[in-house]
């Protein structure tokens, strides 16, 4: 632990990629993992700056009973990348100063910060290093077709709606296969870990 600060480790990949099991798997070797995406909805849902900020941004249409109304903003910000830009501006610092308190507490001498837009929000660059989970897409589009009950076609989108692996890679200084069972995941994330160990 330098200067009282824990190791950061970014962990990210594209829809479909296992990043969140590989997470987990990291987990079960004792890093507390920080999912910046879960943190993120309920912020969204309970930050209310936040709220305030999305409500003038989108319209009141933005929150319902439920709270976030994501089908709502999910045709907005997939339709139309200026205001998806606009909501990351908004949730985006909002998630990393949640980040900096929850990071405080940990006791650990390494903490994993997982996150679906590690690269493109640039939260990478406050990890000191970054780990990218690859998958052929053919293996991606099964997974989440498994997952999420979404059309092949829902899926190409989102995948063509983020960053390629190849640009991913370029920022990463681990790169985890899952081209493979939950047994080759799991060897993938443990010799990882063993190299991270001794960056310490």
């Amino acid at each position: 632990m330098k200067n009282n600060q824990p190791f950061v480790a970014g962990i990210t990949g594209g829809i479909g990629s296992g990043k969140s099991t590989a997470a987990k798997f990291f987990e079960e070797l004792g890093i507390p993992v920080y999912n910046s995406d879960t943190r993120a909805k309920t912020i969204q849902n309970e930050n209310s700056e936040v709220k305030v900020k999305i409500i003038a941004t989108f319209g009141e249409e933005a929150y319902n009973e439920n709270g976030l109304n994501k089908p709502f903003i999910s045709k907005q910000v997939f339709q139309n990348n200026e205001k998806l830009k606009l909501l990351n501006s908004i949730v985006h610092p909002a998630v990393f100063q949640d980040f900096e308190d929850w990071k405080k507490a940990q006791k650990s001498d390494i903490v994993m910060k997982e996150a679906a837009i590690l690269i493109e929000s640039g939260s990478y660059k406050d990890c000191d290093v970054v780990i990218s989970v690859v998958v052929d897409i053919e293996t991606r589009i099964a997974r989440t077709i498994e997952r999420d009950g979404l059309s092949r076609e829902e899926i190409l989108a989102r995948i063509n709606n983020q960053i390629s692996d190849e640009e991913r890679i370029a920022k990463s200084d681990f790169i985890i296969d899952n081209n493979g069972d939950l047994a080759h995941l799991k060897n993938e994330v443990e010799q990882t870990f063993i190299k991270i160990k001794k960056m310490i």
